[in-house]
């Protein structure tokens, strides 16, 4: 189905996978964006930040059309809560619900149009990995998201021949590593290495078929590890 005009659509974007979080309201054309510290704060930060992005953009809940999400992996915590508030918002006003991988947010809020490879620190010597293309305004996944230690993940990139600029905490934390592997490599600066709520709302305008959820009571968001195990 296609969707109704842009015009008439109201989209809330929450991102919680890593410390630093996010919201994002986008109505007529503009966008804003409240980012916020929210280490083992999440719901005590979250719900508040909601509360003040729809109020300055003059939006009443029932309004929102789509609710975007990240998806994770990431923090455990922040994922859940992420996508258990999603799930409760989209099932009780019937807005559409729409979710990205938190890796594939990273990589299109920082700027590269090529082959990107973020990276969040899993801890336990992992990272959390993924590779996607972006050339040409298309979002291709070229390496889904994966949680090992940084060597096996360099050489899988390798032996495909896959040289991306590098981006995220866990690049930052594995420079040294990837510099080895890759000389030439480019890895982004610590700024752009946080998913953005903006970034979603970018990716749902950009491409809706690839984050639409058809079934939202049915969801689950990418952990990629066994939280029940791992905890976090």
């Amino acid at each position: 189905m296609a969707d109704p005009p842009q015009s008439s659509q109201v989209w809330l974007a929450v991102e919680t996978a890593t410390p630093v979080g996010s919201v994002a309201v986008w109505r007529d054309g503009f966008a804003l964006e409240l980012t916020l510290r929210i280490q083992g704060n999440h719901s005590e930060r979250l719900l508040p930040a909601i509360d003040y992005a729809l109020a300055a953009t003059e939006t009443e809940p029932e309004e929102v059309t789509s609710f975007v999400t990240g998806a994770g992996p990431g923090s455990f915590t922040g994922v859940r809560i992420a996508a258990s508030m999603a799930k409760g918002w989209v099932m009780a006003r019937g807005a559409a619900l729409y979710a990205y991988s938190s890796l594939l947010v990273v990589a299109a809020g920082s700027g590269a149009r090529g082959l990107v490879c973020p990276m969040f620190d899993a801890r336990r010597g992992e990272v959390y990995g993924a590779c996607y293309d972006l050339r040409g305004g298309r979002v291709g996944e070229l390496m889904p998201p994966t949680a090992r230690p940084i060597g096996p993940l360099l050489d899988e990139l390798a032996s495909r021949e896959l040289e991306p600029v590098f981006v995220g905490e866990g690049a930052i934390a594995y420079e040294d590593q990837i510099k080895d592997r890759f000389p030439r490599a480019q890895v982004q600066q610590e700024h752009v290495g946080f998913p953005r709520a903006a970034s979603l709302l970018w990716l749902r305008r950009t491409v809706p078929a690839l984050g639409l959820i058809e079934s939202p009571a049915e969801w689950e968001p990418e952990y990629v590890r066994d939280w029940r195990v791992t905890g976090g």
